[in-house]
């Protein structure tokens, strides 16, 4: 009985140990990159949302086509922050027309900005040039 007895004791001792905390700290140390992660992407992806909101508050619009090298190139100068510029797609798809609303406007070349009912300014813009076009201040 006492070879017994030990053996209790001897399991009872090992399970009244404390656990190891390394796994916890690891956790936690993996969990405080997914976030630093995720902060950093938003940021990066949402940091023209305040510039673009003011673009749209002072009527600037930008016209372009789907499937143009350059509008693509001024769209992605802007991440995700683009849904927030007023943009009018003057492709019509599965045909070679463009939109009624790109003829009215005149729009030609593309990507075209109009500023506040000012003529449309054809080309890449940087976001410097529309900052100094609108008054809008760049993060």
């Amino acid at each position: 009985m006492s070879e017994e007895r030990r053996k209790r004791r001897q399991m009872q001792a090992s399970a009244a140990q404390p656990r190891s905390r390394k796994p916890f700290l690891w956790a936690g140390v993996v969990v405080l990159f997914a976030a630093a992660y995720a902060a950093g992407w938003y940021h990066n992806n949402h940091r023209y949302d305040a510039f673009a909101k003011c673009l749209a508050a002072k009527q600037a619009k930008m016209y372009g086509l789907y499937w143009c090298p350059h509008c693509i190139e001024e769209k992605e100068k802007f991440g995700k922050s683009f849904q927030y510029v007023p943009y009018v797609e003057c492709a019509i798809k599965g045909s070679r027309e463009m939109t009624p609303e790109c003829k009215a406007a005149g729009a030609k070349n593309f990507p075209s900005w109009q500023f506040e009912g000012s003529p449309l300014q054809e080309g890449v813009l940087s976001l410097e040039a529309l900052s100094d076009k609108t008054g809008c201040s760049l993060p």
